[in-house]
């Protein structure tokens, strides 16, 4: 019974990993289709985001079950809870790559307002991140899960940097305010899918130290339910 408990947490921990760098990787794709104005690719992220909303759905289902039949206890509940934390934060980073998608459709056929350069930088930053936390999260890796929620700053700054240049074409020919504001999203999005990758990056310390660091809590301890071992 313990050997099938086990196997069935690495194919859960498989599960995630498949999740995650399905979620990367539609990030970058849809960041790709605003830069090429390909209308082509940001259809293929509408369907790739369903195949993440699937594996949502299959993760969900093997953390109830282990929840149910197996009632783990301490290190494991950790996990197993963290997972179904971790998959819903990649089925939003899908969700928030098919509306930088939508974006791009609806951009294709406008001419450009300026090189995309900072875009894509966020979504490097942004997916790199996310790629990271995963890491992090299989070797069970607390202190590079720490540094990794630090490195959010940086997407922020290039998202108020984004913001700030796009205003400014805005001010100074109001005919581009629709195309700015379609930026402005997308840079908002790519900032979301940071936040996101900073979720699973705290949920990893949770699973190897018991500790909670949403909202600056570093020093809290996880409830005695959860305990240390």
């Amino acid at each position: 019974m313990e050997r099938h408990f086990e196997r069935e947490l690495e194919v859960l921990k498989e599960q995630l990993l498949l999740m995650g760098g399905h979620a990367e990787s539609i990030v970058l794709k849809a960041v790709e289709a605003l830069r090429r104005r390909d209308e082509t690719l940001a259809h293929a992220v509408f369907d790739d985001d369903r195949r993440l909303d699937r594996l949502e759905i299959d993760i969900e289902e093997r953390c109830v079950r282990l929840l149910a039949l197996q009632q783990p206890m301490a290190r494991d509940l950790r996990f197993i809870t963290a997972a179904l934390k971790i998959s819903n934060d990649l089925e939003r980073v899908g969700d928030h790559a098919v509306n930088i998608a939508g974006s791009a459709v609806k951009l294709a056929a406008e001419p450009m307002l300026k090189p995309l350069v900072d875009i894509p930088r966020m979504a490097e930053l942004a997916s790199g991140m996310l790629h990271e936390a995963l890491d992090a999260f299989v070797g069970r890796d607390a202190d590079t899960a720490r540094r990794l929620v630090r490195r959010d700053d940086e997407v922020d700054a290039l998202n108020r940097q984004v913001f700030r240049e796009l205003v400014s074409f805005m001010i100074e020919d109001p005919s581009t305010i629709t195309h700015a504001m379609e930026l402005v999203l997308v840079a908002r999005n790519l900032e979301r899918v940071a936040d996101l990758a900073t979720n699973v990056a705290e949920e990893v310390v949770f699973i190897a130290e018991a500790r909670i660091i949403k909202h600056h809590a570093d020093e809290s301890a996880a409830g005695d339910e959860f305990g240390r071992s």
